[in-house]
């Protein structure tokens, strides 16, 4: 049964590079590389928000932005003969990353008063 699953892995594997000319290895390689560089960026980001860094909201929100959309910019660069609809789910993929951490980055915090318990 493994050998089935791994078999018919690398038969889609190898179908994708002929067919569009992108690796998945190297896609997943390029996407498991950026997971920490996401997260790490992102508590930066947050941490010189809160500290009012400007300089450092700057570099480490691009770096952050950076990070979400590597994997999909090595298929856009890459790929060939991608079909229309994969380039909706990039852009919709990459749009909602942008989204979410401009609504993470304005929202305002909670008050003091508000957290702490007495």
């Amino acid at each position: 049964m493994l050998d089935y699953i791994i078999s018919q892995i690398e038969n889609m594997s190898q179908a994708a590079r002929e067919t569009y000319g992108v690796d998945p290895i190297i896609f997943l390689t390029i996407y498991i590389i950026s997971v920490p560089i996401f997260y790490y960026s992102l508590f930066r980001t947050l941490r010189a928000i809160a500290k009012k860094l400007g300089g450092e909201t700057m570099l480490w929100s691009t770096l952050f932005l950076c990070a979400t959309v590597a994997p999909f910019l090595y298929v856009l660069l890459f790929g060939r003969n991608i079909p229309w609809w994969v380039y909706i789910i990039i852009t919709i993929v990459a749009g909602q990353g942008v989204f979410s951490f401009i609504r993470r980055l304005s929202k305002k915090p909670e008050k003091e008063s508000n957290i702490l318990i007495k």
